[in-house]
């Protein structure tokens, strides 16, 4: 399977609540799914709230999120 790209799942658009990176293809704010996880929300009650966000949207995004954050990871010495 491929590794998605930040450009498959994300878009900032001007015309598009000002800029704010959404879900590719919807005015879903990616900080709306950030903000649900870290209530202690599960996914699904993200999906169920966010239905035009595809599950694999939302999974890619994480997985972006991770290897950003992994990527920058520098190992103890």
């Amino acid at each position: 399977m491929p590794i998605p790209t930040l450009d498959s799942v994300v878009r900032c658009d001007p015309d598009v609540l000002g800029g704010t990176p959404v879900f590719a293809g919807t005015r879903v704010p990616i900080k709306n799914l950030v903000d649900y996880l870290a209530a202690g929300d599960p996914l699904e009650r993200f999906l169920d709230h966010f239905p035009s966000v595809t599950r694999d949207q939302a999974v890619a995004a994480l997985e972006i999120a991770g290897n950003l954050l992994t990527g920058r990871a520098h190992p103890a010495r």
